[in-house]
């Protein structure tokens, strides 16, 4: 294996797990968003349903967190295992 197209894709790698975990965050904010408006007006066309209303988006928010925050993990994960794991193959394969 080419040690310097490691070494370069290794930083392209870095980039794309932060750009991932960002794209996550800014998707469930959007979703979130969306929720919590879409409730707000249902809140205003039928006050009586509050609860349920409020209920329901509560769930649907908790759902599209739960999305983003695997997603989050996982592209942190990735950092760890390529800081952690590629670096030490670039130091024991150039010490051959």
């Amino acid at each position: 294996m080419d040690l310097v197209l490691l070494a370069e894709n290794l930083g392209h790698a870095i980039g794309l797990a932060a750009v991932g975990a960002g794209i996550a965050v800014v998707g469930a904010g959007l979703g979130i968003g969306r929720a919590a408006g879409s409730a707000v007006e249902a809140i205003a066309r039928q006050p009586e349903k509050t609860g349920d209303i409020r209920n329901n988006m509560l769930i649907a928010a908790a759902l599209v967190e739960g999305v983003a925050l695997f997603a989050v993990v996982v592209a942190f994960l990735t950092l760890i295992f390529l800081n952690g794991h590629v670096p030490a193959a670039l130091g024991t394969a150039a010490g051959h």
